[in-house]
């Protein structure tokens, strides 16, 4: 069939139309080869706009469209669905960007027209060549895996299981919390992190579609969008928790002690642990490392005193698999270590701590049961607070962590209620007072005395001291442009950045997933699908995706959790045509295109010697395309043929 093209400019507003003589490239588009019918509109994506392109295709009996507009990350999905409902192939159809590619970044007008007339050249010389592709779907499995046990994994977890589908909840700690179930009270309502978090915990330890896999880690992921099959390490606690009953004896019994990681060292644990009162489940964990059976051959109290013969010294690990239809990684984020800020005295000078240490220490469940209190066992008369350590930082991380000015603020609250009299500095770069609530919350916090100064501190100090600064931290700071001062206090507090945790970059290997350039996973689209990755059939939450306060952590795990329900209700979901193709024929069986594959969609065929892709893992990125040596792979949609049209159409 001879192609009959339809051409539709959008002004986009002003956005294109600003920059780009839109009229003049309109008539451009009228004299290119096979175009039927060139228009502009000013905004080709509303209704009227479609209803144009599906009215020229039924009367004018056009067969391939082009749409010269915005970024097709946003539109394309549009425009093939107007296409397709007109009743052609919705690959019959090319988007040029002349907005994102030029009038946004073009500020002389005459280049910009030029520029656009090239881009929608290139597009008509390509789709000239489009063959139609079919569609295909996949079932999906209604099982789902959620990755990490913080609030965001607890959330989504929740979501999911309350719908009726089964949840697979993996945390590599022995209990779920995360983060949260460290935090003494939470901004700006100054809610009780525990009482807030500890009912959601219970419900997912007893939910009768939550499968909670604590202590454990994802080893291999394989498979496709609806049909994922999941190998998970059980690691062994050495404890049955069929036999368990929670009485804590054998942790009271114990000897051993070392530091506690929940307590971030400030306090101990036992060999025998759990990592705090309400963990769930509420069974403990022997630490091999330190347990004094598996290190020396001795010991075995917990055994001894363990009345339900519950303590099992051979348990070994176990691998279960598992078949899922999605993934929801909530894996969580760390925090900066400030120690190599040297200037600050983390870690060389008494009393300088960080912002999660202050939260176990003010924390009435933490190791000094609340006590704000310096080495000597004296609480602290003032206290500074120094903002973005670590965040808006060229030499560490340039990005704001979001929640540092709303959790130091609240710590002037809580230093003021639990040490009455203390005078509480807090240096900032500028506060951040977002959300709901927060700015009332910054003035709430000021008027009850807090002091807040605009500097960034050039040091913590304790030498050089004044005869009336004996035994105290100095602060060394300057107003803008003003000389250095010193502030002389009892305790320094670092708040300190939000990061993406340190296997961060081997976790994404495991799920093949992308990060961004600070670190974090990175998502399909930061405005337009923000839980989305570029896998299909997995999703990021919380603040494995970016830093992000706990409102906004629930209500992206809530997003996530409602792009999965929505692919479960519909039991089938389509996926790309636009794969590559081998042509068994010309294939060496060299197997160069498995290697290079970056989703794992290639595998080897032992009997006929020759690769085969697996279309529904394939996302058509062309490496393979690129990369065989025996040109025996195509790339539907991206031939070699369209390819070079489009560059000649460039050339105008």
């Amino acid at each position: 069939m001879e192609p009959r093209i339809g051409v539709y400019i959008c002004h986009c507003g002003s956005n294109i139309a600003g920059t780009v003589d839109v009229a003049e490239v309109t008539h451009f588009a009228k004299d290119l080869d096979s175009v039927v019918v060139a228009r502009d509109y000013k905004f080709m994506c509303s209704d009227p706009g479609q209803n144009l392109i599906k009215e020229d295709i039924k009367t004018l009996g056009l067969n391939r469209i082009v749409v010269a507009s915005c970024s097709p990350t946003l539109h394309e999905p549009t425009f093939r669905r107007v296409c397709q409902e007109a009743g052609i192939n919705p690959y019959l159809f090319q988007m040029s960007s002349i907005r994102e590619q030029c009038s946004w970044v073009t500020e002389d007008h005459a280049e910009a027209t030029q520029k656009a007339k090239a881009l929608v050249s290139a597009a008509v010389k390509r789709v000239y060549y489009h063959q139609p592709l079919e569609v295909r779907e996949v079932p999906i499995n209604p099982n789902t895996l959620v990755v990490g046990g913080g609030i965001a994994g607890i959330q989504a977890a929740l979501k999911i299981a309350d719908s009726g589908h089964k949840v697979y909840l993996v945390e590599r700690t022995p209990s779920i919390g995360g983060h949260m179930a460290q935090l003494d009270k939470t901004f700006p309502t100054l809610d009780c992190s525990a009482c807030i978090l500890t009912p959601k915990m219970t419900l997912v330890g007893s939910h009768p579609h939550i499968e909670l896999m604590t202590y454990s880690d994802v080893t291999e992921v394989s498979g496709y969008i609806g049909n994922f099959k999941v190998k998970i390490r059980k690691k062994a606690r050495h404890v049955d928790k069929d036999k368990c009953t929670g009485c804590g004896l054998c942790q009271e019994k114990c000897p051993w002690k070392v530091p506690s990681e929940f307590d971030l060292g400030l306090g101990q644990r036992k060999a025998i642990y759990t990592p705090f009162a309400q963990a769930v489940p509420n069974i403990p964990v022997i630490d091999t490392e330190h347990c004094a059976y598996f290190l020396k051959g001795t010991c075995r109290a917990c055994e001894k005193f363990c009345e339900a013969k519950a303590i099992d010294f051979e348990q070994q690990d176990e691998i279960v698999e598992v078949d899922i239809g999605n993934i929801i990684l909530a894996t969580g984020y760390d925090v900066f270590k400030p120690a190599g800020i040297y200037e600050y005295g983390y870690g060389k000078l008494d009393n300088v701590i960080t912002s999660l240490e202050f939260e176990r220490m003010v924390n009435s469940a933490g190791p000094t049961q609340g006590e704000i209190a310096l080495k000597d066992g004296s609480h602290p008369k003032s206290v500074a607070i120094i903002h973005c350590v670590g965040s808006r930082d060229k030499d560490y991380h340039e990005y704001c962590s979001r929640v540092c000015c709303m959790y130091s603020l609240k710590f002037g609250h809580l230093i003021r209620e639990h040490v009455p009299g203390a005078q509480v500095y807090e240096f900032y770069v500028d506060v951040r007072a977002f959300g709901k609530g927060y700015e009332e919350f910054y003035n709430r916090v000021t008027d009850e005395g807090t002091v807040l100064i605009e500097a960034r501190p050039t040091g913590v100090t304790n030498v050089d001291q004044k005869p009336e600064e004996e035994g105290k931290l100095i602060v060394e700071y300057a107003l803008e442009d003003g000389p250095q001062r010193r502030q002389p206090v009892d305790m320094v507090i670092l708040s300190v950045a939000l990061e993406a945790q340190p296997d961060t970059e081997a976790v994404g290997r495991l799920f093949g997933i992308n990060r961004s350039a600070d670190g974090f996973f990175l998502e399909k689209h930061p405005k337009m699908d923000p839980v989305a990755t570029m896998s299909d059939g997995m999703f990021v939450v919380g603040c494995c995706q970016g830093p992000k306060d706990i409102p906004d952590t629930i209500a992206q795990a809530s997003a996530a959790a409602a792009r999965v329900l929505s692919m479960i209700s519909r039991g089938r979901i389509e996926i790309e045509a636009a794969t590559a193709v081998i042509n068994e024929e010309r294939c060496s069986g060299c197997r160069i295109c498995a290697l290079l594959c970056p989703f794992g969609a290639i595998s080897f065929d032992g009997e006929k010697q020759v690769s085969q892709i697996n279309e529904a893992l394939c996302k058509g990125c062309g490496v393979c395309v690129a990369g065989c040596p025996s040109s025996a792979i195509t790339g539907r949609h991206f031939t070699t043929e369209q390819i070079i049209a489009e560059i000649e159409g460039v050339l105008v």
